[in-house]
């Protein structure tokens, strides 16, 4: 009998942070700690060696990105470590930094969108098969940014669609579930944007396809 997925939580408010840990438990993933501050959340996982860490960005002690910095020293230390940030405010410069090199196994996500339990739990899937979970609304707010001169204003409405649902870490076969088009046509347009925006055509595989796309919208 496999043994199940093991998780460990950050989070300081103690009714969201017991909010959580009952979803992720109902889904069958063993919470083994559930911690208050970032220094406990480095120390649960390297003592722990979960599958999964599910963090809040803001934690004690300095109440500011102390989560976010907790993730990124997880990843560090052990890359094989999935990691999902929640995030209270939208603010795209943090996921870009989660990201760093390597969008693979990760997922940001704003607070409000984990009353979906069904949300948050696929979001952990996705991690787990090592794919990227990013909310929709910071890549939304990342294709919104005005620029000088504005390459994306060359895509095609549909164009645009493939864009933020590659940026969020869906594959061609993913996309084409959610838009309800043939894989071919999907790939037909992912060509085109990448041609549109001058990314490099070396980037086929997915991860490297999606640090390519969100570096893109992060400059």
């Amino acid at each position: 009998m496999s043994q199940p997925l093991r998780a460990v939580l950050g989070e300081d408010q103690p009714f969201m942070r017991e909010g959580i840990a009952a979803i992720l438990r109902k889904a069958g993933i063993d919470v083994v700690e559930a911690v208050d501050n970032a220094v406990d959340l480095v120390r649960a996982a390297e003592e722990h060696h979960p599958d999964v860490v599910i963090t809040d960005i803001r934690m004690p002690p300095e109440l500011e990105a102390d989560g976010l910095r907790a993730a990124q020293k997880i990843r560090a230390a052990r890359p094989e470590t999935a990691v999902i940030v929640l995030s209270q405010f939208l603010d795209a410069s943090y996921a870009l930094d989660l990201v760093g090199d390597d969008p693979s196994g990760v997922g940001y996500l704003l607070k409000e969108k984990v009353a979906s339990p069904q949300i948050l739990i696929d979001a952990v899937e996705r991690v787990l098969a090592r794919d990227s979970a990013l909310d929709p609304d910071v890549i939304a707010a990342l294709l919104g940014r005005k620029r000088p001169e504005d390459p994306l204003a060359a895509l095609t409405p549909k164009e645009r669609k493939v864009l933020a649902l590659m940026a969020e870490g869906h594959s061609n076969t993913g996309i084409s579930e959610q838009l309800f088009v043939s894989v071919a046509a999907v790939e037909r347009h992912v060509t085109g944007i990448f041609m549109k925006l001058g990314l490099s055509q070396s980037a086929t595989g997915q991860h490297r396809r999606v640090l390519a796309v969100l570096r893109y919208l992060g400059q």
